[in-house]
Formats: C-alpha cells, sequence, structure tokens
C-alpha cells in the first residue's frame, strides 16, 4: 500500500503532462485558408502563424505539406537576412577583434542552418516527416550556437535568431502534424 501511495502522486504529474500535450489530427481534405486558420488557431504564435501561411499566393489551395513548405521557405529567408547582417557587422572596424570573431563564428553556424532547411525541405518533398523534424532540430541547435557566440541579447541579431526559432517551431508542429495524419492513412 506504501508503494502505491508514494507512486501516485507521479502518477499523477505524469497524467497533468500528457493531459496538456496535444496532437492535432487535421483532415486531409482541408486546404487553403479554411486549413490555415485551423492550424494557427492551435499555435502558440496564431499572429506569426497566420501572417507567415498566408505570405505566399498559393497558399489558398495550400495543403497541410505546403503550408510546411511556405514556413520553411520563410524560415530559409530569415535565416538568409541574419547571415547577410552577419557578414555586414563582420566587416565593421568599430568591433572589438573578440565580437568579430564571434560574429565568424556565428556565421558558420548559419550556413549550417542554411543547409539543414534545406535539407528539411528535401524530406518533406520526400514524405519523411521525422528526418524533417530532426533538420529542424539541428538549424535550431546552430542558432543557438550563433547567439552563444555573440555576447548581449538585445542586438539585431538576437531579435531575428528569436524570429527565426518561432519559425522554425512552426514548421515543427506543421511537419509534426504532417507526420501524423500521414499515418492515419487508410490501408
Amino acid at each position: 500500500m506504501k508503494t502505491i501511495t508514494t507512486f501516485l502522486p507521479l502518477l499523477t504529474i505524469f497524467c497533468i503532462i500528457l493531459g496538456n500535450h496535444k496532437t492535432v489530427a487535421f483532415d486531409k481534405n482541408l486546404k487553403g485558408n479554411e486549413l490555415i486558420n485551423l492550424v494557427c488557431s492551435e499555435s502558440q504564435t496564431k499572429d506569426l502563424c497566420l501572417k507567415v501561411l498566408t505570405s505566399d499566393p498559393s497558399c489558398t489551395q495550400a495543403s497541410l505539406q505546403d503550408l510546411v513548405l511556405i514556413s520553411l521557405k520563410v524560415a530559409a529567408a530569415n535565416a538568409s537576412g541574419i547571415l547577410t547582417e552577419c557578414k555586414t557587422l563582420i566587416d565593421d572596424p568599430n568591433f572589438d577583434p573578440a565580437f568579430q570573431q564571434g560574429l565568424a563564428d556565428c556565421k558558420e553556424t548559419l550556413l549550417d542552418a542554411e543547409g539543414q532547411l534545406e535539407d528539411t525541405i528535401a524530406a518533406t518533398l520526400a514524405n519523411k516527416e521525422h528526418d524533417a523534424q530532426v533538420w529542424l532540430q539541428a538549424a535550431l541547435a546552430a542558432i543557438d550556437t550563433c547567439d552563444a557566440s555573440i555576447p548581449g541579447d538585445d542586438d539585431i541579431l538576437s531579435q531575428q535568431s528569436r524570429a527565426f526559432r518561432h519559425l522554425c517551431n512552426l514548421a515543427i508542429s506543421l511537419s509534426k502534424a504532417l507526420d501524423s495524419s500521414s499515418k492515419m492513412k487508410p490501408k
């Protein structure tokens, strides 16, 4: 009996955690704005979700896979913007050498993140959603490494990297939804 009473609080915590994690299954027939509204209603960053997913003219007929690709395209553009800013700052003679070295390190990890986003797109097109999620996690790790190499968190790169994280997290949630909906296919 003592074992059960010791185990009960852990079981309660486990159930609470499980109850807070939900995977949303999307109807494969939903497309376009109806799908976007449903997807974004489940997002923690609803406004960003709507802005990103409606940014592409093809969104009106978009499938879930198309939405993943749209979010990845926007994330890749964001990564390119961070990389451009980083390259510009590296050449600024007003920064001390340690900061410039941090920028150089950041530039290398951003190049990795761009490659990982390309791999994510390839995995998504090949219907390998789990691989896409792994590549997205790698891109997030790359931006974390970039941030760690530059001191401070109020510069333009830090602001852009926060946006990159949100975009990658959106792509991850879409990819997970795509993965779960593809597993629900009738046999």
